[in-house]
């Protein structure tokens, strides 16, 4: 069975981060992906993780707090056994508006990569929807970011990319061996699930997982699949859903 993993932030309102953990290793998981609100104290993390037989792979670390503290970043991603450090995210008001913007971007995005190499990590982007918006001369900043970084890895988003008004296939074709990592999520019908953003539990949503799957299988290979949903109703009940179905579409 291929291993599954969990992005803590679809867990960031659970009560206890230790038993939700223990919760997931009894559903079946095999690791998950830390982002910031997990790291307050990584050695208690890293027990709990050993403790269920879950690890943590990737984590993703905010540009902010790489570009400030680079070391800490390190230090905290090494506590958790992290092998690929990821940047996740840029507020809107840092965000590039032309093709210049997104090239310097991506050149500290490239220097980023050599210094996790440096350090013995692995180092990828994340995307969201606005990489994909067409810039003023056509091109789009998910393309800057890849042409312009080739070294660096790329944790696909595809629901991302899908609200960002692209077609995933067409990426998945692209840049498909830059895959390090697929986020598994799901979109609800339109007009549904408001209060949870217009997510949904994995499989009852609009997004063809199966097909997307076997293209990914295709043109990336070996990759982490990674559940998210943004905003759950009940992280544990998401949780349950996402692996189970995830399962079915790779035993079909």
């Amino acid at each position: 069975m291929t291993p599954f993993g969990l992005q803590l932030y679809s867990a960031r309102n659970v009560p206890t981060l230790s038993a939700f953990l223990t919760d997931l290793a009894a559903m079946g998981y095999a690791h998950v992906e830390g982002f910031g609100g997990a790291y307050s104290d990584p050695q208690a993390v890293r027990a709990t993780l050993d403790e269920a037989g879950l690890t943590m792979p990737l984590g993703h670390f905010g540009l902010a707090d790489l570009r400030r503290d680079f070391d800490g970043c390190a230090d905290v991603a090494r506590t958790l056994g992290v092998k690929t450090i990821i940047a996740p995210y840029l507020d809107a008001t840092k965000r590039p508006d032309d093709r210049t913007g997104y090239a310097a971007l991506a050149r500290e995005l490239g220097a980023l990569h050599r210094r996790c190499a440096d350090a013995g990590f692995g180092f990828a982007w994340h995307n969201h929807d606005f990489e994909f918006v067409p810039l003023r001369d056509g091109s789009t900043g998910m393309d800057v970011i890849l042409s312009d970084a080739p070294d660096m890895a790329w944790e696909a988003d595809i629901a991302w990319i899908i609200r960002g008004g692209a077609d995933p296939a067409a990426w998945i074709g692209k840049y498909g061996s830059r895959m390090t990592a697929v986020h598994v999520k799901d979109i609800a019908p339109k007009g549904e699930n408001a209060d949870q953003d217009g997510w949904s539990g994995l499989g009852d949503g609009t997004v063809d997982w199966p097909a997307l799957i076997a293209a990914i299988k295709a043109e990336a290979g070996d990759v982490l699949w990674i559940a998210e949903h943004d905003n759950p109703r009940d992280p544990h009940v998401f949780a349950e859903q996402a692996i189970a179905t995830f399962n079915g579409w790779m035993a079909g």
